[in-house]
C-alpha cells in the first residue's frame, strides 16, 4: 500500500494513542478545558484537528454530538474504529475548514496541538467565528513558543508553538470575547521541555 504523501501521519496513526506524554498532556487539556466550559448534552461541538480522538473521548460524555474535523484519512480511519466507545454521537469529517465551507453552527470549537499545523492562525479564528452560534465558546490548546525541536521533523509546521498575547491577541482580531489563556502543563521529552497553554473564549 502506498503511503499517502499529503497525509502527515500516514503510517504513525495506529500508534498515536500509545504515547505516555501524549495521553498525560491530553488529559491535562481535557481537564482543563471541562473545568473552565460548562458543556451540556443538547451541545453539538466541532473538534479540529481530531486526530485519533484522543481530546474528544474525554469531552464526549458531556455533549450531545461531537463534529471531528482532520485531514488526515489516516487518523479518521482510526477514530472510526472507536466509534462504540465514544459517549455521545459522531460525526467525521475529512476537510480544510480554511479553504471549504461545513454548511453548520456549533456550539464550541476544541482543538488540542493542531494549530501551528496551521499557516494563517488569523483566517483560522475568523473561520472559527463563523462556525459558532452566538454564546458559542472556544478551547485551544497549543505549544508555547519553542527552538523548533518539539517535531522529529518539522515538515508540514508553521509555527514553533506561539507568544501567548500574540495567540489571544489575534482570537480577539476575530471577534472573540472574554479571552483568558492559562498554562496546562509541560510536555517532557528526551531534549527538551515543552509548555503547552489553553486559550478560552466566546463569540
Amino acid at each position: 500500500m502506498k503511503s499517502d504523501k499529503k497525509d502527515l501521519f500516514y503510517g504513525k496513526a495506529r500508534d498515536y494513542d500509545k504515547g505516555k506524554a501524549q495521553i498525560d498532556n491530553v488529559t491535562n487539556i481535557a481537564n482543563l478545558i471541562l473545568t473552565e466550559i460548562k458543556y451540556d448534552k443538547n451541545q453539538s461541538i466541532l473538534d479540529f484537528g481530531s486526530g485519533t480522538g484522543l481530546l474528544l473521548s474525554k469531552v464526549a460524555p458531556y455533549v450531545g454530538k461531537i463534529t471531528a474535523v482532520d485531514i488526515s484519512k489516516s487518523m479518521n480511519d482510526v477514530l472510526d474504529e472507536k466509534r462504540s466507545m465514544i459517549d455521545c454521537e459522531i460525526d467525521i469529517v475529512e476537510i480544510d475548514i480554511t479553504k471549504n465551507k461545513l454548511n453548520q453552527k456549533f456550539d464550541g470549537i476544541l482543538s488540542s496541538m493542531t494549530i501551528h499545523h496551521l499557516k494563517d492562525t488569523l483566517n483560522l479564528f475568523e473561520s472559527f467565528y463563523e462556525l459558532l452560534n452566538n454564546g458559542g465558546t472556544i478551547a485551544l490548546a497549543d505549544l508555547d513558543k519553542e527552538n523548533g525541536t518539539f517535531h522529529k521533523s518539522n515538515k508540514g509546521v508553521y509555527h514553533f508553538g506561539f507568544d501567548r498575547e500574540d495567540f489571544l491577541n489575534t482570537a480577539k482580531k476575530a471577534g472573540f470575547k472574554n479571552l483568558k489563556i492559562q498554562t496546562v502543563g509541560v510536555v517532557e521529552k528526551p531534549y527538551g521541555s515543552y509548555g503547552v497553554f489553553l486559550l478560552t473564549g466566546i463569540k
